[in-house]
């Protein structure tokens, strides 16, 4: 059987080290006579869980006392709509612009009432090839918080520097290089990620934020404000139980790889396999402002629509499975998540290799 390696940009390859410890563990954890599935989210012993995994988590961040940290749910598209519901009080949210999905972003906020929205930046002039120069001067004190995607999934773009604002939140969607850029938190006022790329399966979404953030004036559904999950201890309503459980065995994983200095080294010697390999084909081209690459989600072309289904066809049979890009970049796009491993990397580049030998550059 030819092996599979999984390029899909979510949900994501998750490490064999952590599926394996989860199957085993999976009808009888810590000799309960029940999976982490049937037990009370109540329970002492998935409290323990939930305690463990926020203590990894702070130890691989560096996150310091005065931030929360919360496991909900609805995903990154929620946090589109609670952010600025919380945040915000008749004030002007920022936001920059650099993909699809902080187009979503901005569209939830402009729903509500209370929010002016303002673009602070944006790079669609060029497909969002690009991440826009940012001026940190233009945004004034009163604004509720600056907003930013740090690593755009379709696009394949990322941050590489952190835009700063001395009296202005930032704010950031990282579901996409959480854990695998070594960011600091404290330039962060609020982050949030959907587990399926990083942290675990689908279904889990993580939020840090600063104490100072949860605001005292705002009067809105329990579920949707931040003070009550805090208040709560993410436990409000029933949590996605094993997704908790199996974000705790992902980050007690990449604990024992060394943390977040040794996976961004790992990450960028992979990318930098790829990359590599891009930029020196003549048939191969990356569609990303060099400067502004990503190390986790890589878009390549051929520049022909016809040899690129051609390309995902054959590479599928090769086992090298989900590497269709986004229709709106087109090609194909390889993720390299903090899981993914080397060898598939190397794989990938000996069959594109092959491919431009059969088919010609330019």
């Amino acid at each position: 059987m030819t092996k599979t390696y999984n390029f899909s940009a979510g949900p994501a390859v998750l490490p064999q080290e952590v599926l394996e410890k989860a199957q085993s563990e999976f009808l009888n954890y810590q000799e309960s006579g029940m999976s982490v599935m049937e037990m009370s989210h109540r329970s002492s012993i998935f409290e323990n869980i939930l305690e463990d995994a926020k203590t990894a988590l702070r130890q691989l961040m560096g996150i310091p006392e005065n931030y929360h940290l919360l496991f909900l749910q609805g995903g990154a598209s929620l946090q589109f709509t609670m952010v600025p519901l919380n945040l915000t009080q008749n004030q002007t949210a920022y936001y920059v612009d650099t993909g699809s999905w902080s187009k979503k972003a901005i569209s939830e906020a402009k729903k509500i009432p209370h929010v002016t929205v303002s673009k602070l930046a944006s790079s669609e002039d060029k497909n969002f090839s690009y991440i826009p120069e940012i001026d940190e001067n233009s945004v004034p004190s009163t604004a509720a918080y600056v907003h930013i995607t740090t690593n755009n999934t379709i696009e394949g773009t990322s941050f590489q520097t952190l835009p700063h604002f001395k009296d202005v939140p930032l704010v950031a969607d990282m579901s996409s290089n959480i854990l695998s850029n070594d960011y600091d938190i404290n330039d962060f006022g609020l982050i949030y990620a959907g587990a399926q790329k990083n942290i675990g399966p689908a279904g889990l979404t993580l939020v840090i934020i600063r104490d100072d953030l949860l605001k005292d004036h705002i009067n809105i559904s329990n579920m949707l404000d931040y003070r009550i999950h805090v208040k709560n201890n993410s436990l409000y309503n029933t949590p996605n139980t094993f997704g908790i459980y199996m974000a705790k065995l992902g980050f007690e994983w990449l604990l024992a790889k060394g943390g977040i200095p040794e996976i961004v080294k790992e990450n960028k010697e992979k990318s930098g396999l790829l990359y590599d390999f891009i930029d020196h084909s003549k048939l191969f081209t990356s569609p990303v402002a060099q400067k502004d690459r990503s190390i986790n989600n890589i878009p390549f072309l051929t520049g022909n629509k016809e040899l690129d289904s051609k390309f995902v066809s054959e590479a599928e049979a090769l086992g090298l499975v989900n590497i269709k890009g986004h229709r709106s970049v087109g090609g194909m796009r390889a993720s390299l998540y903090n899981a993914f491993p080397m060898e598939g990397v190397e794989k990938l580049v000996n069959f594109m290799e092959t491919f431009e030998k059969e088919h010609g550059g330019k």
